[in-house]
């Protein structure tokens, strides 16, 4: 059974038709037009769409791509799922793990719990096959538009040209039934990691490439295997110099192979080859069928800028990591995250235009945060020199039996989300004793507040100040508040106030922490709010 036939509905979710916008006399134009309907793209609309705003969303495609590719979804990216409305879905759907095993050879080097704490809604990760990301949030915006938002989605609109026009640009296209443009006031470039946009634009990338291939192998199979990540330094099968295993919906296992450099593509991809390898690895005697085969290789990259005046780029048409660590999609969806409200708050006219500068600066450092831990890992997976294997062998023995030496231990840093101490938008700490993890630029940590009720779910779309223990000032427009008894709560007082006796938070749409007082008067408060909306010159 193919992945059509296994995902029927996920095929065609946004057919091709003929949009009134073709047969008009001169270009219309729209608010915010999205190239590209991946994990990126599609939770920017909806946000978007969410807030008010209009977005309209091209894609040479009518529907999610065939194979698993991204699998791996942090916890942030799901509490921005379900602040969409779509988390619940997803998390239904996914395969729940927080647990993960590294071994060399046949041997254990040591295990991790990556979530060993209660009080959240959602685990460490899931794992969910792109495909039924992506289906979760289309049928999002299917919802949000019933309740009246406007998000539309265009299949087969191709683009094919574009050119900056001082207010906007404009966009030409090729359908099914021919070319026509369209003018936006901003392009959003979410087209993956081969961007048609970026070069068109005649924009590039700085980073490395790595001098390395694994290959994708997704199986379906009945396994007894554990819910778990399963890493193996020179594994004792032999079917590459590592191998990671792990669990997908629906019987689906990945499996990771390091294949080397200097390899024939077109060899390592025959369905024989690749059957051997998994043997080498399951043993002869195991039933499976090969699902979805691939090949890539390790690049740490990023553009220089991600904002081009009126066009600006999110996800792999921005930055591209290495899968060892899940950082792509994730730090993708965290993109969307961070300038949906940030757009819609200058289209709305609460915050000048130069707030989507600070989309660039926080995510270029989120960015610049990824490649170094995805770098660190590649190095350490991938050794290029004897004195580096040495290294690396030597802590994988000592890490055995010396918890000290596990740190070191580096099968891909999984993705955590970035906090942005040196944003413009981040107002300096005035919390003595308040907790690291809840610090200005960070992001919200959640807290069980009863049975089915967190902390994430009482953050509306916009600012919200909260109040522990303390005594709140005058709000301005726009700030709503909320007052909570920490007392009662161990998490919220651990996760919030730490050493503090009280505490008010004035928290971001995105549920980033923008500023965090002992006390706070109502001027201090406006400051920090005319430095979070980019109001500060």
């Amino acid at each position: 059974m193919g992945w059509q036939d296994r995902y029927p509905l996920s095929q065609r979710l946004y057919p091709y038709a003929r949009s009134p916008d073709q047969d008009a006399a001169r270009p219309v134009r729209h608010p915010v037009v999205i190239v590209g309907a991946g994990p990126v793209g599609l939770a920017l609309a909806l946000d978007l769409g969410l807030r008010g705003v209009p977005a309209l969303v091209l894609d040479d495609h009518e529907g999610a791509g065939q194979g698993s590719r991204a699998i791996c979804f942090a916890k942030r990216t799901l509490e921005i799922a379900h602040r969409l409305g779509c988390g619940a879905d997803m998390l239904a759907k996914g395969v729940v793990w927080n647990r993960g095993r590294v071994f060399h050879d046949r041997d254990e080097v040591y295990a991790f719990d990556l979530l060993p704490e209660d009080g959240h809604r959602h685990p460490a990760f899931i794992n969910l096959q792109q495909p039924w990301f992506e289906r979760f949030l289309v049928e999002g915006i299917d919802r949000a538009r019933s309740q009246g938002a406007q998000i539309e989605i265009r299949g087969r609109n191709r683009l094919t040209g574009m050119a900056a026009t001082g207010d906007g640009v404009m966009l030409h296209l090729d359908t099914p039934d021919g070319p026509y443009d369209l003018h936006t006031d901003w392009l959003i470039a979410c087209d993956g990691a081969r961007s048609p946009l970026r070069e068109m634009m005649g924009l590039g990338f700085e980073g490395r490439v790595f001098e390395d291939n694994f290959l994708i192998a997704d199986v379906k199979m009945t396994a007894d295997f554990p819910t778990e990540r399963w890493f193996w330094f020179e594994p004792w099968f032999r079917s590459g110099a590592s191998a990671l295993l792990h669990k997908q919906p629906d019987n689906i296992w990945r499996i990771d192979f390091q294949l080397g450099w200097n390899i024939d593509r077109k060899a390592e991809l025959d369905p024989a080859r690749i059957r051997k390898r998994i043997d080498q690895m399951l043993g002869p005697d195991v039933e499976y069928e090969l699902d979805w085969t691939s090949i890539y290789t390790f690049q740490c990259r990023r553009m220089e800028r991600f904002r081009h005046g009126r066009v600006i780029f999110a996800g792999d048409a921005a930055h591209q990591v290495s899968p060892f660590g899940a950082r792509g999609a994730n730090s993708g969806v965290q993109d969307a995250d961070n300038l949906g409200w940030k757009l819609a708050a200058v289209l709305q006219g609460q915050a000048p235009e130069r707030l989507i500068d600070s989309y660039d600066a926080e995510r270029i450092h989120a960015a610049d945060e990824n490649i170094r831990n995805s770098t660190r890992s590649t190095d350490f997976i991938t050794p290029k020199t004897a004195q580096s294997r040495l290294f690396r062998d030597a802590v994988l023995q000592l890490a055995r039996h010396a918890p000290f030496a596990r740190p070191m231990v580096n099968s891909g840093r999984l993705s955590l989300p970035s906090v942005h101490d040196a944003s413009p938008l981040t107002t300096p700490d005035a919390l003595p004793g308040g907790p690291a993890r809840s610090r200005p630029g960070a992001p919200c940590p959640d807290v069980r507040l009863g049975d089915g009720d967190y902390l994430l779910d009482h953050l509306g779309r916009g600012f919200t100040l909260l109040v522990l223990g303390a005594t709140p000032p005058a709000l301005p427009d726009g700030v709503a508040v909320l007052t909570l008894d920490a007392t009662t709560n161990p998490d919220l007082r651990d996760r919030y106030l730490g050493q503090a006796q009280r505490a008010l938070y004035l928290i971001r749409p995105d549920q980033h922490v923008a500023a965090r007082w002992a006390a706070c008067d109502a001027g201090k408060l406006a400051r920090a709010m005319d430095r979070a909306m980019g109001q500060e010159a």
